[in-house]
């Protein structure tokens, strides 16, 4: 079974090391835990908050010693700076403690090593998984070797993540940045590759062909966003040039007083939606088309007056120009859309009604009133009901709505009556759907 162990402030101090002053090998079962980041595509525990209890705040050891690749959680019986030699991963330095990171009863000591932070940290958790190991133990008043460990040497396969995925739906969210490896880069490079940008497969990896791909697209588009990461905005105009690629072309032909009445009329109804023409949708090429196209064409800087070569006909610089307007304001809508799904869901995390982590039977408190409140919301629960306790009446309800949104197929599946990856996704999409809907139909004033 994949572990990652939880890691808890250090409270007492002082026990003897187990063999004195000298080097001596112990047994070790060993596990990884990483350091929980915002804009995570996924989380063990089904949000960074969960995540943080279960993994700590990720930021430094119990000794107050800043994290860093190479230190390791201890048993309270390893003094802090104690080096511990791991054959096949290096020279790591206790300076951090856990719950769970204790001296077992068949003479193996737990060990719980620092696997990274984010997407990639977590992956690197999740793939080292539980190994037995017996090391060398170098007490603080032996000779000591100096730390030797590359997290790079710890494989972090983004296959990991994908049982914990829960932001599908969420792409804004997410932060990847230059340098980084993990899910939320994968899903990146998809949309940048399905939408023309980049050449090559997703790597996972943000490296230089997906920086040059994404500084391409944010300057076409006009998207004045950081180039190093992606953000809110950028990634709503990528995910809305991924949708306008189920639009129409605008015209097939280029224009002028020879072309098809149809060609001509697709040209009227393109300068309308861009604002240039305000005529009547008739395909004839008349005066008030030609001054259309004149002005679009003054407006962009391809022709000076009407007497110019190609002035008030849709050539090929014309139709380029009509084209690539036509598709950032295409896309600039799309990205509204998404925009404003965002902006609902961080109403909803700023309002506290956001259920961010998985839950089953025997969890209690808000997050479970929070699931119960919504599966009322969604005629799955009694309202009556709600008591903040997860207990029979709320696994038989979480099955219900499971077995209606099609997430399982029977009351025996795995996963049923459990809020993981799967359901949480979905619960998150019903409550952003209803209030969408409520925004659209009532505007803003109504959150």
């Amino acid at each position: 079974m994949l572990m990652v162990a939880i890691v808890v402030p250090y409270q007492t101090l002082g026990q003897p090391t187990p063999s004195g002053n000298e080097p001596y090998e112990q047994e070790f079962l060993i596990t990884a835990y990483y350091s929980p980041m915002p804009g995570q595509c996924c989380y063990v525990r089904g949000g960074e908050a969960a995540d943080k209890v279960l993994n700590g705040q990720g930021i430094a050891g119990a000794d107050l010693t800043p994290v860093f690749p190479g230190m390791i959680a201890a048993p309270s019986s390893y003094p802090f700076g104690t080096k511990i030699s791991l054959p096949g991963i290096g020279t790591l330095a206790v300076h951090d403690r856990g719950g769970a990171i204790n001296e077992l009863g068949n003479g193996k000591h737990r060990l719980d090593i620092w696997a990274g932070y984010g997407e990639e940290g977590l992956a690197r958790a999740l793939a080292f998984g539980l190994q037995r190991v017996k090391g060398t133990v170098y007490p603080n008043a032996s000779t000591q070797p100096a730390v030797q460990f590359e997290l790079a040497n710890l494989p972090s396969p983004i296959d990991e993540l994908k049982m914990y995925f829960v932001e599908k739906d969420n792409f804004l969210a997410m932060r990847p940045k230059e340098g980084e490896r993990g899910l939320s880069v994968y899903l990146l490079q998809d949309h940048l590759q399905t939408i023309g940008y980049l050449k090559h497969r997703p790597t996972g990896f943000f490296g230089p062909q997906t920086s040059r791909a994404f500084h391409a697209f944010l300057r076409d588009y006009q998207v004045d966003a950081p180039t190093n990461m992606l953000s809110e905005k950028s990634a709503a105009f990528v995910l809305g040039a991924r949708t306008r690629l189920k639009a129409n072309q605008p015209f097939a032909e280029f224009v002028d007083p020879k072309a098809s009445q149809y060609s001509i009329a697709q040209a009227q109804r393109m300068l309308r939606f861009l604002g240039y023409y305000k005529g009547r949708t008739n395909g004839e090429y008349d005066d008030n088309l030609f001054a259309s196209i004149l002005k679009f064409q003054q407006d962009h800087a391809l022709v000076g007056t009407a007497s110019d070569t190609g002035a008030g006909r849709i050539g090929p610089l014309t139709s380029r120009a009509i084209r690539g307007k036509w598709n950032r304001q295409i896309v600039e809508g799309h990205a509204g859309n998404h925009l404003d799904l965002y902006t609902i869901d961080q109403h909803i995390e700023k309002n506290g009604q956001r259920i961010a982590q998985f839950l089953g039977e025997g969890y209690s408190g808000k997050q479970v009133r929070l699931l119960q409140t919504e599966l009322a919301a969604l005629g799955f629960f009694p309202e009556e009901k709600i008591n903040s306790v997860y207990g029979p009446l709320t696994e038989a309800s979480v099955m219900r709505y499971q077995l209606d949104r099609g997430l399982i197929s029977s009351r025996s599946d795995t996963g049923a009556g459990y809020v993981g990856p799967a359901t949480l996704r979905n619960l998150r999409k019903d409550q952003r759907s209803i209030l969408y809907r409520l925004v659209r139909a009532e505007g803003w004033k109504a959150l």
